[in-house]
């Protein structure tokens, strides 16, 4: 049997919530929220949306004992409404820095021994905060990363060229937020280096589209859904699946001694292998930028 739990069942919590249903990626589901009338009211939601599919997941009252024997808990708690009127990064942190600190010890004292994949944002920091606190091995602790704006990049260039976004091959790395950059030595299209195919002004300018995608869903929506709840659903998947699958997390590595959006072999057993490939000059100085960020952001959590 495939256990997940989700804490924190807002817009994005939710949404994974359905989306693991719908793929028939567990076989139990339990749900965590302070909130106990929106938490009975998306368990209630979710079991009407179960009627009559092939597939029944069995959602189960939520109680921390049952983390014990948690396959994949998602950290997914925060506050969207920290955004309106604000897209600093450091407002957020202030927010959910909290929020890890109270759900960390409840983790811990839960006896859950899973993987834990986080969400909440600034994502590297509240992933890092989460193993801190909780004291998991950093292995079984990472979050989405850059999955999503790695995403948003397929999406940018497969609408440049014509293609299938999957037939888009490449990374976003380092934070999941305004340091992030395109390792476009990374991003192929056939096997055919995207560099080879655009002038340097022109990847510019591909990249802001790519990084422009997610502030057109929260400005026209207040908040974004299906395409975290996508990536998050991949990565899951990857966990309890055991297959290997190599995605741009936030896992933690050792040479930059935090947790930063880059490739890592996902299984069952969390982050089997990192990768580190070769940058680019310029993309070497964009990475070293975008970790004395999120260490510098980390300093302000503690």
């Amino acid at each position: 049997m495939k256990k997940a739990a989700i804490i924190g069942v807002g817009h994005v919590g939710s949404t994974l919530a359905y989306t693991l249903i719908t793929r028939n990626i567990v076989d139990e589901l339990v749900l965590f929220d302070k909130k106990e009338g929106q938490l009975l009211s998306e368990y209630n939601d979710l079991f009407d949306g179960q009627v009559d599919r092939y597939n029944h997941v069995k959602l189960i009252d939520s109680n921390l004992s049952e983390l014990a024997d948690t396959d994949v808990l998602i950290f997914s708690a925060g506050d969207i409404t920290i955004f309106e009127g604000n897209s600093d990064r450091f407002a957020e942190l202030y927010l959910t820095k909290e929020i890890v600190e109270e759900w960390a010890p409840k983790i811990k004292e839960s006896g859950f021994k899973g993987i834990l994949v986080n969400i909440t944002n600034p994502c590297d920091v509240v992933t890092q905060r989460l193993q801190e606190l909780t004291g998991l091995p950093k292995e079984r602790v990472f979050g989405t990363g850059t999955t999503l704006d790695s995403a948003r990049m397929k999406h940018a260039v497969s609408k440049k060229f014509n293609v299938h976004p999957s037939s888009v091959e490449g990374y976003v790395l380092g934070e999941h937020g305004e340091s992030q950059f395109v390792a476009w030595s990374s991003v192929r299209i056939g096997g055919i280096p995207i560099a080879e195919m655009l002038s340097a002004s022109e990847l510019e300018e591909l990249e802001g589209i790519a990084r422009a995608g997610g502030w057109i869903t929260m400005r026209g929506k207040g908040y974004t859904s299906f395409g975290i709840a996508n990536q998050a659903a991949l990565v899951v998947e990857a966990v309890l699946n055991n297959n290997f699958k190599v995605l741009p997390v936030s896992s933690y590595s050792e040479k930059d001694q935090c947790y930063a959006g880059h490739p890592a072999k996902v299984g069952s057993t969390g982050i089997i292998e990192d990768y580190h490939f070769s940058l680019t000059e310029l993309e070497k100085q964009k990475w070293e930028k975008s970790i004395e960020t999120i260490k510098f952001m980390h300093s302000t959590a503690l």
